[in-house]
């Protein structure tokens, strides 16, 4: 049986500047502990049609969207293990499915339109999504270093950092080297909350203390209004939405 995970939660977003990220960590102290992967560099592969229909829907905010990716978790060779993801988000609420397979399997089957011999609810949904965004291709290289943390007590919790934040639009390979433009400003760290339900409550206040509100923020939409929208390339800004 192939492996593969299911994920359905709320996923709330968060920019902190050095000092903050200082005390937060202070006050992760004996609460929230590296989870399995722990600190690793994340490669993803985004997939879009040519007039990057996924991305434009996305930034309409729409109520329902969706897109593809192809991830792994180190630099990944022909043989290593890679995660194929669709992710969908409905008012407000997060569906992740993905299944896991080696690198050169996952190429055959999204980049060269061979079928996967796995077959299950997930392959099948993905199928699905590749039919309908007929001509979809690799359309952006998307990496960043992760700390991961979770709460012993509370296993639904997870808390994400997110750092040096870059995309390219070339050489769109997991088995690449780290390259591209930066999506933040220097000493600005990404924060992720992830929780089936309510977050915990020391976190919420933790965010009220220090005045840190949530924001919307997409990174290839960042990537993709930043970069590769012809009429924004002069002039850079984050994209919230």
């Amino acid at each position: 049986m192939a492996y593969q995970d299911v994920f359905e939660r709320y996923e709330t977003k968060y920019f902190l500047t050095a000092a903050q990220k200082r005390a937060l960590l202070e006050e992760m102290k004996g609460r929230l502990f590296p989870d399995q992967y722990g600190r690793t560099t994340i490669r993803n592969i985004y997939y879009d049609t040519d007039s990057f229909r996924l991305i434009r829907d996305s930034l309409d905010h729409p109520v329902y969207k969706e897109k593809l990716r192809v991830r792994s978790y180190q630099k990944a060779g022909e043989d290593d293990v890679v995660f194929v993801e669709i992710k969908k988000k409905f008012d407000g609420v997060v569906y992740k499915r993905r299944v896991a397979m080696p690198k050169t399997s996952a190429q055959d089957w999204i980049d060269l339109g061979i079928p996967t011999p796995i077959r299950t609810q997930i392959t099948s949904e993905i199928d699905y999504f590749i039919k309908f965004y007929d001509g979809i291709k690799a359309k952006a290289f998307l990496s960043y270093e992760r700390e991961a943390f979770s709460d012993r007590g509370e296993p639904e919790f997870r808390l994400t950092l997110d750092e040096n934040i870059i995309a390219r639009n070339t050489d769109l390979d997991l088995g690449s080297g780290i390259w591209g433009e930066s999506l933040l400003p220097p000493g600005i760290t990404l924060m992720e909350l992830k929780a089936s339900g309510a977050v915990p409550l020391w976190i919420a206040r933790f965010l009220s203390e220090n005045g840190i509100s949530k924001i919307s923020f997409s990174k290839y939409g960042t990537y993709y209004t930043d970069y590769l929208m012809t009429d924004t390339k002069t002039e850079r800004s984050v994209f919230y939405a």
